[in-house]
């Protein structure tokens, strides 16, 4: 490949800022008027894999007449259960085989690509500089530096790492930066893509192997309480083609699926019980880690188990975690190191007027072996897992997680 350079947008300036080739400014939060700017660079200036947009995206489906965007919200929006309540606009318009109409010209209004391109003109370079604080002017620099990779024989990477998980809009950031890697052609390509940079060498693990608990192995999910019937747990998650004859890796759920089942149960899942479906435990609603400490502060959680996490320092509000964790009976905290969760009563700051003794919480600190005290696999953000042994005893009473 061509000379390869490399742009750092953060909020402050980094050790990786001061060895990138190019650093711009921005400000905490701002992402997505970011990346929409970009967008909207991209589209008025031609810079476009067109190839990639129109063989390999749904740039040329066909969006239902009742999708539409106003003031801020998509159609659909619930104001009384502040949600979107009716998604069934969003979806596209299809013919009597349930295959999405398409427009191989993109000329038709209701196509993608034109609400795609209508929805980002607001992103101009005076508005990204406005709410963003990058200068006009070096926004514009990262525009042409990744313009030019929409040419087939160059490709940009995006790297992202817990800043742009941790966002309560995590994953728009992460969704609109797919979208510049589309319109550039530069997923699937050596080099390019969308990769995260975990904290850990082995959280990329989790996720991997379904330790999330609404996972199992393989970015499959568990079925909520009221999935009852297989089939159709089966067919929400494997996705119809849009078209005769269109290939999709998630087309393949239930092979994926009943190879799982038979791993775990063997000959005891069969075609008759489902591949022994009911043994699965099923969701009564997802149980994602900042509602974790909702309930903590209603009191519907008390007790908790930090294994290898420091939520204090990871999650978003801290103070709401902290609060979270004064009403515990019990906080079990696993981890080779002193944390700031597993000493959270300790007077700091604004809480400097907490007597610790008011906090009822029960803390049991469990010392643990680090990556190096423990045979074991590692999943790096490449998805290799391999294998490694430990290289030292762990020290004085630490064991391993198991």
């Amino acid at each position: 490949f061509p000379t390869r350079r490399s742009s750092d947008l953060d909020p402050r300036f980094t050790r990786s800022a001061s060895v990138a080739d190019y650093y711009a400014p921005i400000r905490s939060g701002t992402d997505i008027a970011f990346l929409g700017g970009v967008i909207n660079w991209l589209i008025s200036n031609d810079k476009i894999n067109w190839e990639y947009v129109r063989q390999y995206t749904n740039a040329a489906l066909l969006v239902r007449d009742d999708f539409a965007f106003n003031d801020g919200l998509f159609s659909g929006w619930d104001a009384d259960k502040a949600k979107y309540a009716d998604k069934s606009s969003w979806d596209y318009q299809r013919d009597e085989n349930g295959y999405a109409l398409r427009d191989d010209t993109l000329s038709n209004p209701r196509c993608v690509w034109n609400l795609l391109k209508a929805h980002y003109a607001r992103y101009t370079p005076e508005v990204v500089s406005n709410v963003t604080g990058t200068p006009q002017e070096q926004f514009l620099q990262v525009c042409e530096m990744l313009g030019e990779c929409a040419r087939p024989d160059k490709v940009a990477t995006f790297l992202y790492a817990l800043g742009w998980t941790q966002h309560s809009i995590g994953s728009q950031n992460i969704r609109t930066m797919a979208m510049i890697q589309l319109l550039l052609g530069n997923m699937g390509m050596p080099g390019g893509g969308v990769n995260a940079l975990r904290g850990h060498s082995n959280i990329q693990g989790l996720t991997d192997l379904g330790l999330l608990s609404n996972l199992l192995p393989g970015y499959m999910t568990l079925p909520g309480e009221k999935e009852t019937d297989y089939d159709a747990y089966i067919a929400k998650r494997a996705p119809k083609p849009m078209r005769p004859g269109q290939l999709s890796y998630w087309q393949n759920y239930g092979k994926f699926h009943v190879s799982l089942m038979k791993a775990w149960w063997g000959p005891a899942a069969t075609q008759e019980n489902n591949w022994a479906f009911d043994y699965l435990p099923k969701l009564d609603q997802s149980y994602d880690m900042l509602k974790i400490f909702d309930l903590m502060n209603q009191g519907k959680v008390n007790g908790y188990i930090a294994q290898g996490f420091n939520p204090l320092a990871s999650l978003a509000n801290s103070n709401n975690v902290r609060e979270g964790l004064k009403k515990l009976k019990f906080l079990i905290v696993m981890d080779p190191l002193v944390t700031e969760t597993s000493e959270f009563w300790k007077n700091h700051g604004e809480y400097n007027d907490v007597d610790p003794a008011s906090i009822q919480t029960e803390v049991f600190r469990l010392p643990t072996t680090c990556f190096a005290e423990e045979d074991g696999a590692i999943v790096s953000s490449s998805r290799v897992l391999q294998w490694h042994w430990k290289a030292a005893d762990a020290p004085g009473e630490a064991k391993t997680d198991v």
